[in-house]
């Protein structure tokens, strides 16, 4: 079954950029949001060791380079390229939030291993719960997009007489 593709509009395909950056922004602030308070509970230093204090504070300073990998296609948009789209800021755009996944991925697999480490106390068991969340999300991110692409391009590069 073929599928139908059409390729956007570059403004369009700008708004959509910007759109999915807006989306995904209030979770990351609402994650750095609760990174931040969780400090200040009396719990939080009794709960985790030296280290589990450090993966935090690592897992928040992540989330906060996502956040700015995030932000930045909108700040230099309306700095640089106000009133118009270029096929560059369309790139760049794209490049930044892709980039901006990975240290959240890092992040949540952190901050899920120490829940994980606090609920269960057991440090090989919360290990592989982030272990595997990271490479869940490696998969589902970065993986699965990738294989797509490589298979689109290999299926345009056929002829249409060399499928029959």
């Amino acid at each position: 079954m073929a599928s139908e593709e059409t390729n956007e509009p570059l403004e369009i395909e700008v708004q959509q950029i910007l759109e999915e950056a807006r989306m995904v922004l209030p979770g990351l602030q609402a994650l750095f949001g609760f990174q931040l308070i969780v400090v200040f509970n009396e719990r939080f230093e009794h709960a985790l060791g030296a280290v589990g204090r450090e993966l935090h504070l690592c897992a928040a300073v992540l989330t906060a380079l996502a956040i700015g990998l995030i932000m930045a296609p909108a700040a230099y948009h309306r700095q640089a390229e106000r009133g118009r789209v270029s096929r560059y800021f369309a790139n760049y755009a794209s490049r930044l939030i892709t980039l901006a996944m990975a240290p959240l991925l890092l992040a949540l697999s952190v901050e899920v291993s120490l829940v994980a480490f606090v609920v269960l106390g057991n440090t090989a068991v919360s290990s592989l719960i982030g272990s595997s969340l990271m490479l869940f999300l490696v998969w589902l991110w970065y993986f699965l997009p990738t294989y797509r692409r490589w298979r689109q391009a290999l299926s345009s590069q056929k002829s249409p007489r060399s499928r029959a």
